[in-house]
């Protein structure tokens, strides 16, 4: 009899976790998710923009905030743009329009541009080049704006 009880007992909790682990992360842990990752893009960002555009030139710096920029590109940060996430709180509302959700063949061409910049401005960081990095820089934040003005509410 105990044996029969404890049989059912674990069959019982291996089912419980199982469905718990089918179930995945609530939408509002995704919208956070997403969120922080923006933010350490704007972070990266910021630290390239100041290099490219100050008097001094940190080669160290901005390879390592290109080749996280890069990495982060190409991670799969699409999988946050999950449905049930086109309303709601992350850290604070989102700022992803309802049209994001919909436009899948668009959206996807507007991550793989971004991806492609983002593994360039790693690329030609390594080079040192401050010019050439300024440029290719350039080309990334211009997707960024690509996707921002068509998916992104004002603030």
């Amino acid at each position: 009899m105990k044996r029969t009880l404890a049989i059912a007992s674990l069959v019982v909790l291996t089912a419980s976790t199982a469905a718990l682990a089918q179930s995945g992360p609530k939408p509002e842990q995704l919208i956070k998710w997403r969120q922080s990752v923006f933010q350490v893009l704007a972070w990266n960002g910021q630290r390239i923009k100041a290099n490219v555009e100050g008097t001094t030139f940190n080669r160290e710096d901005v390879v390592k905030a290109a080749n996280s920029t890069a990495a982060i590109a190409n991670s799969g940060i699409g999988a946050l743009f999950a449905p049930g996430t086109e309303t709601g709180k992350g850290w604070h509302d989102t700022a992803a329009k309802a049209e994001l959700f919909a436009a899948d063949s668009k959206v996807g061409t507007l991550a793989a541009n971004f991806s492609q910049e983002a593994t360039e401005l790693a690329r030609i960081a390594a080079s040192g080049d401050q010019a050439s990095v300024k440029a290719q820089f350039g080309k990334l934040n211009q997707t960024c704006k690509a996707c921002h003005d068509e998916y992104k509410a004002k603030d």
